[in-house]
C-alpha cells in the first residue's frame, strides 16, 4: 500500500514539474522572439497612452479620482510590463510637466509648432507619445 502511494506521488511530481523555457537555438527562432518582444512593447505603450487618455477623460467628466477602474487598469499595465511601465509613465508625466512649465514661461516648444495656439490635452498626449 505504501509503495502505491509513493509511486503515485512520484508520478504526480514528475507530471506537474515546471519546465524551463528553452532559449531559441536558430536564427529564425531568435528573430521570431525579437518580433514578439517588439510587438509586445508597442502594445504596452499603446495601453499606457490609452490609460493617460482615460484619466484625462475622467477628469473632464468629473469622475472619481483614483477610481477602482483606473487603479485596476494601471495594475494590469504594471503586471504586464513590470517596472519599465512605471518608468514609462513617470517619463511621460515629466515631459508633460516640463511642457506645462515651458508654456507658462512663454518658451516655445515643438508642441506649439505642431498644434498651434489651441491644443486639447488629448492632442498634447498624442504629440508627447508618438506611435
Amino acid at each position: 500500500m505504501f509503495e502505491l502511494l509513493a509511486l503515485t506521488a512520484l508520478i504526480y511530481l514528475f507530471l506537474s514539474r515546471t519546465k524551463k523555457k528553452r532559449t531559441p537555438r536558430s536564427l529564425d527562432a531568435e528573430l521570431k522572439h525579437l518580433i514578439q518582444d517588439s510587438s509586445d512593447s508597442t502594445a504596452i505603450s499603446l495601453e499606457i497612452k490609452r490609460y493617460l487618455l482615460d484619466v484625462i477623460n475622467d477628469d473632464k467628466n468629473d469622475a472619481e479620482k483614483f477610481s477602482t477602474a483606473r487603479i485596476n487598469q494601471a495594475q494590469h499595465i504594471l503586471d504586464r510590463a513590470g517596472p519599465s511601465a512605471f518608468y514609462w509613465m513617470t517619463e511621460i508625466a515629466a515631459q508633460l510637466s516640463i511642457l506645462s512649465a515651458a508654456q507658462i514661461n512663454g518658451i516655445p516648444t515643438n508642441v506649439n509648432v505642431e498644434l498651434g495656439e489651441s491644443a486639447t490635452p488629448e492632442q498634447v498626449v498624442a504629440i508627447v507619445i508618438k506611435n
